[in-house]
């Protein structure tokens, strides 16, 4: 009996589970958290958690505030509508005490994998004016607080200029850039290792990727009809034939565009698009931009996080 297609948000999810674990994930977060000593989180698309609770560069402020049932509320919604304004490109949101969490959205085409989270940090310094309005807002929420604890935690908080702050989040953008690949590589392979004759069908596709492939080549190099190929086909991994080796092809030429000195055209004829039209309408239909768009942003978004 054939397994039922997973939806697109349990594939989602799963994904969402092999990047949390993945190697790359690891060791970027603790190279980002000693580089700028800010908390960074993975969080799913649906969460009802905070992202950066219990890291090691927590803000000891969000910590306190967390404890308490009116504040936690306050700082959920915030969480819940940065969330809904990051789900297009990174966006900062300030929250009622004044501190910035950004989220950078993970994303595979049309699909929102997961967010990258940072922040709990103050754009300038702040005053004990500031701080005042905050305590009269943590009284009026009915919250018994020790003043002089929260003082001491709300002056802890990190003080980054607008333009560090920037630069950060730039880097983010690139990392998620990253992930995002690794996330169309796994959507790919996804519930695929089962069923040997698909394995088998996708090293063929892979080997061969830069020809020009037909699902009838293929079918026959694993032994089996058309009809019974293409249906088990997507079956198994949620996608026609078509659009997984379109999504393959999309794969290697942005690998290829990773190179400042790669010719699109170049990039795309060696991924196997056997022509521009096709491969541009393919292109943008995948990754949401156009080719020459997404090396402008990919080139010069590396350059400002340099510079």
């Amino acid at each position: 009996m054939l397994n039922e297609i997973p939806s697109p948000q349990s594939r989602s999810k799963s994904i969402f589970e092999h990047l949390k674990a993945s190697p790359i994930w690891r060791e970027y977060e603790k190279a980002f958290a000693d580089a700028t000593g800010l908390p960074l989180g993975l969080r799913p698309v649906e969460t009802f958690q905070f992202p950066l609770a219990g890291h090691k560069n927590e803000n000891p402020f969000c910590a306190l505030l967390a404890q308490t049932n009116k504040s936690c509320s306050a700082c959920l919604q915030m969480q819940q509508g940065l969330a809904e304004a990051a789900k297009g490109e990174a966006q900062t949101l300030r929250c009622f005490a004044g501190l910035c969490d950004t989220a950078v959205p993970i994303r595979v085409g049309e699909n929102l994998i997961a967010f990258l989270q940072t922040g709990q940090v103050f754009l300038h310094r702040p005053s004990q004016k500031e701080f005042k309005r905050v305590t009269r807002q943590l009284l009026e929420w009915g919250r018994e607080i020790d003043v002089r604890r929260i003082e001491e935690a709300y002056f802890q908080t990190r003080v980054i200029s607008k333009r560090q702050y920037d630069s950060i989040v730039r880097l983010l953008v690139i990392f998620s850039q990253h992930l995002a690949a690794l996330s169309n590589q796994l959507m790919v392979r996804e519930e695929t290792a089962e069923v040997p004759m698909i394995a088998r069908a996708r090293s063929y596709i892979a080997t061969h990727q830069n020809e020009e492939l037909s699902l009838k080549e293929v079918a026959r190099a694993v032994n089996t009809s058309a009809f019974y190929f293409c249906k088990m086909f997507k079956q198994a991994t949620g996608l026609t034939f078509t659009d997984y080796l379109a999504r393959v092809r999309v794969e290697k030429v942005k690998n290829l565009l990773l190179n400042p000195h790669k010719r699109i055209s170049e990039a795309a004829f060696e991924a196997g698009f056997q022509s521009l039209s096709q491969f541009n309408r393919v292109f943008k239909k995948i990754e949401g931009l156009s080719p020459s768009d997404f090396r402008d942003q990919l080139h010069s978004t590396a350059s400002s996080a340099l510079g």
